[in-house]
């Protein structure tokens, strides 16, 4: 996703349950101000933020100044490992753009 709000791509395993490009959409606004927050207090590049709540824990990473990855996972999930194959794959995924 772009920090435009625009999705890029994205993949969902039950859209009933949640509109993930709302969720995207929604959460790039904050994520620009984290940002933000992080150049004023000058505490260098964001790379990962963690959003919990109480029906969802969302993980972006950073993948350029213009894009980031999500991931909602559910909270009986595994959202370590999700951080993990996030951590991973953001390389191959920053090759592609």
């Amino acid at each position: 996703m772009g920090f435009d709000g625009i999705a890029v791509d994205s993949y969902a395993v039950d859209a009933k349950k949640l509109d993930i490009q709302t969720v995207g959409m929604e959460f790039s606004f904050i994520l620009t101000q984290v940002r933000k927050a992080a150049d004023t207090i000058e505490a260098g590049g964001i790379e990962e933020v963690t959003i919990r709540t109480d029906r969802l824990t969302l993980i972006i990473r950073v993948l350029s100044r213009d894009y980031f990855v999500a991931l909602a996972v559910t909270p009986t999930g595994n959202s370590g490992k999700g951080r993990y194959l996030l951590r991973v794959t953001a390389p191959k995924l920053q090759a592609e753009l």
